[in-house]
């Protein structure tokens, strides 16, 4: 593969940056000037450069001087490093086990992560059929739902289809219609439900 080919990993920001930005976006959102917001909040013009460049850590009494000299909260220069700071890690093995309808017919949830801001609301689950697992085609929910077979084989049903899933098959539906494993001819099996249902209207 070329070098343009590859994939760049792009290093998370810091904090130090993201505070640095939002308080460069305050200032001339309100047309003043570096100097003018430096002698306001009684620091040096050098400090403040290196604040705006993220080359420096503000202490927290820095911080409330530079909040009040704005006019802003000083949560305001955390809300952009927050809000991309979205992100669930689970590892391997610990999903956390959730009761739904299907629990009763042998089917295993494993939840692997969850939205943390976002409206919508997106729901990654291990589905677990051991042998012995019964059927359970009655699932209705609001929202889309996307599920890869993982092992095993089931046959799936949504509406009136129904669509045989092996390791690699893939099936993307609207979660109104009643759907759920119809069959199963090969048990166990595993496969990857992402769940993702709009905010309410």
């Amino acid at each position: 593969m070329t070098a343009q080919g590859k994939t760049q990993g792009v290093p998370p920001e810091s904090l130090e940056t993201a505070i640095g930005r939002k308080v460069r976006a305050l200032r001339q959102g309100l047309d003043v000037t570096l100097a003018d917001l430096a002698r306001s909040a009684e620091l040096s013009v050098g400090m403040l450069s290196k604040i705006e460049n993220g080359q420096t850590s503000p202490s927290l009494s820095t911080l409330k001087a530079l909040a009040q000299a704005l006019n802003v909260p000083i949560s305001m220069f955390f809300q952009d490093f927050e809000e991309r700071s979205d992100c669930s890690f689970v590892p391997a093995g610990q999903g956390v086990r959730i009761d739904r309808r299907g629990t009763k017919a042998g089917h295993v949830y494993e939840l692997l992560g969850h939205s943390l801001r976002s409206a919508t609301k997106i729901e990654p689950f291990l589905i677990t059929i051991d042998e012995g697992g019964a059927p359970h085609a009655t699932f209705q929910h609001p929202g889309h739902e996307f599920i890869y077979m993982l092992s095993g084989r089931i046959v799936y049903r949504h509406g009136d289809r129904r669509y045989p899933l092996g390791p690699g098959d893939a099936l993307f539906f609207d979660a109104l219609a009643p759907h759920g494993p119809e069959e199963m001819p090969d048990l166990p099996a595993r496969y990857l439900s992402i769940i993702v249902t709009p905010p309410p209207d």
